[in-house]
């Protein structure tokens, strides 16, 4: 097995100083290591992150997998190493490296990105940092490495436009060996980075922010976006039609240390039907698509064997949305329960949890149930779209108290459009009515209380969804409500936890943001910003230092309302949801006005070929 000796000198003279050494030395089970010297392309996956949050996400198992798969590609991975560990690379001159090879990842042929969270940004130009890259793309004159990014911020890519070369806009599977089959190509002609860069533009779902131009009106907001050297006017996004058909891997590099979610995972479809208002994911990733019932017990089998895990999840953004979910998991209980293998369902809509999927998933320990309401009211509700009533709530929560769960856990959004004081009291309303629901349960356990926790994030208008258009509540107006809500809480069996309004607003500015954010990001990081999404590194203080110095406001990117004919930052990019659809459910929500799931009636969101309206 290959493994760069210099570097493996300079770790083991170190390596032990630092916490959890394992997550910085490679060789887990399922790793993949290939001779150098049949290797023609080299893709550095990065997460921007720690190895324990990176190592739990689906998507870099998927490609990570898929581009070893062919036999002269090697993926590698790499994640953001803890303060202690950049100190001990940095005294040792030691720079970012792959952890299959140890080779420096400047080396490779590409440094991609997956990009799942903005406040993970100055992460990302402090990894090019310690992998001794420059941070500006114009300032990378060569071919290699090329740095691309992709995942669910790189719908609005504009505040790290001045840091990549290019973006993968949609789901990678194809969109990504087509990227590398290019540059292999290229490599052989031995042609410039601005000709890839030319050719790569020409794939679709690939985005190149250096081939277009942006100016500005005197208000700050974007008077043209305008494409050059051929590059389409419209970047479409790349989606997977058919999942049974697609790559999917039959296993998983197993790491040394626990992370966040140690387990088997089972992607059972992608897209979702329900059309919540807020949630950029069930609009990016439309269509729905589903694997068959066969093809993902197969894959299920297949993945835990392979990896030797006793916990499975079933992985999507509504599980329980599956068509036959009762079905599903009755087949695969027949073989998880004869394996001793625990079966879980994070993402259950509380209208869809019945008492046979409490069963069929009774094997997993009761720990809790977590389901996300979002608003205290149906006014509320109605408005978000979120298509459940108070009734659908004690019903499900009832369904769990039967089933043996004491400990509720409820997601609710607050500074939503339209919110009145009535809605955030409604929020402990409903808390309450669900611990009076437990003390009606006949057979509640003796001797125990229910628990029931409520976690409150703050709402931050996302790009490509109807609330887009929104303004952040202020700072100060969010303490008030919070303040409103804990003042109404008699009941101590009911937590309430909350966002950093601060952190809140930075997100909302990198999510609404143009280039220009791009000039306070660099400057917010030269001055220490690192690790923003975790709170002892989180420093507003010198972010609005950073926002001052180069002349631009926090709040005219968070705070204010959008007209509807306003250009967008992201204008150029197409992700099948059309504008006109976005704009009419605004303006059904701000007249209270549901729509229909797109099982029940097909709302003519704009995406062709939809499998869903082909089947209504």
């Amino acid at each position: 097995m290959y493994r760069n000796k210099e570097t493996l000198q300079k770790l083991e003279s170190f390596l032990l100083e630092v916490e959890k050494p394992a997550r910085y030395i490679g060789g887990e089970p399922g790793s993949i290591c290939k001779d150098k010297e049949n290797v023609d392309i080299r893709f550095a996956f990065a997460f921007p992150d720690t190895y324990e949050i990176g190592m739990s996400h689906l998507g870099m198992k998927i490609l990570y997998a898929l581009k070893n798969s062919v036999p002269n590609y090697w993926c590698e991975r790499c994640f953001l190493p803890l303060p202690d560990m950049r100190e001990k690379m940095r005294e040792n001159g030691m720079e970012l490296y792959g952890l299959e090879s140890l080779d420096p990842v400047k080396e490779f042929d590409f440094l991609g990105f997956t990009i799942q969270y903005e406040m993970c940004y100055t992460n990302i130009l402090e990894m090019l940092d310690l992998a001794g890259i420059p941070v500006l793309a114009s300032e990378r004159t060569g071919l290699t490495p090329i740095v691309m990014g992709g995942g669910p911020c790189v719908c609005n890519a504009e505040p790290l436009a001045d840091f990549f070369d290019l973006f993968a806009i949609g789901e990678g599977e194809e969109l990504n060996l087509e990227i590398m089959r290019l540059m292999e190509q290229c490599k052989r002609e031995k042609t410039t980075k601005a000709e890839f860069l030319r050719r790569a533009a020409q794939i679709e779902g690939v985005y190149v922010p250096s081939l277009y131009d942006v100016s500005y009106n005197a208000d700050g907001t974007i008077a043209s976006i305008t494409p050059k050297n051929g590059a389409p006017q419209k970047v479409k996004k790349r989606f997977i039609r058919d999942l049974d058909k697609s790559f999917y891997p039959d296993n998983f590099v197993v790491p040394f240390v626990d992370i966040v979610h140690n387990r088997a995972v089972e992607e059972v479809m992608r897209g979702c039907i329900r059309g919540c208002r807020f949630c950029q994911a069930g609009f990016i990733y439309r269509p729905l698509r589903e694997k068959s019932r066969e093809t993902v017990v197969e894959q299920t089998i297949a993945i835990c064997k392979n990896t030797g895990y006793d916990e499975v999840s079933l992985s999507s953004l509504s599980t329980s949305d599956f068509t036959d979910i009762e079905g599903l998991l009755c087949d695969l209980n027949k073989w998880t329960k004869e394996n001793r293998v625990n079966l879980s369902l994070p993402s259950l809509r509380i209208d869809r949890f019945s008492e046979q999927i409490l069963t069929e998933i009774s094997s997993v320990k009761k720990s809790g149930l977590t389901f996300a309401p979002e608003a205290g009211t149906q006014r509320l509700r109605d408005v978000i779209n979120k298509n459940i009533t108070e009734e659908d709530v004690i019903n499900g929560v009832k369904t769990a108290f039967e089933g043996g769960y004491c400990a509720i856990k409820l997601y609710f959004m607050f500074g939503l459009p339209t919110e009145t004081d009535e809605d955030i009291v409604g929020i402990y309303d409903l808390a309450k009515a669900i611990v009076e629901q437990f003390y009606q349960n006949p057979n509640r356990p003796k001797g125990k209380a229910p628990s029931v926790s409520i976690s409150l994030s703050m709402f931050i208008p996302k790009p490509f969804t109807p609330f887009e258009f929104e303004p952040q509540i202020s700072g100060d107006e969010m303490n008030r409500r919070v303040k409103l809500l804990l003042d109404a809480r008699k009941d101590r069996k009911i937590s309430i936890s909350y966002s950093d309004s601060k952190l809140a607003l930075l997100e909302a500015v990198f999510a609404r943001g143009d280039r220009r954010v791009g000039k306070a990001l660099l400057t917010a990081w030269k001055s220490g910003c690192v690790m923003d999404g975790w709170n002892d590194h989180f420093s507003f203080e010198k972010w609005k230092l950073a926002f001052e110095e180069c002349g631009l406001s926090m709040e005219f990117y968070a705070n204010r309302r959008r007209s509807y004919d306003e250009i967008s930052p992201w204008s150029m990019l197409d992700m099948l949801v059309s504008k006109e659809f976005l704009i009419k459910e605004n303006e059904r929500a701000h007249n209270f006005e549901p729509t229909p799931n797109c099982r029940e009636k097909c709302s003519g969101c704009g995406v062709k070929d939809c499998p869903v309206h082909k089947a209504g």
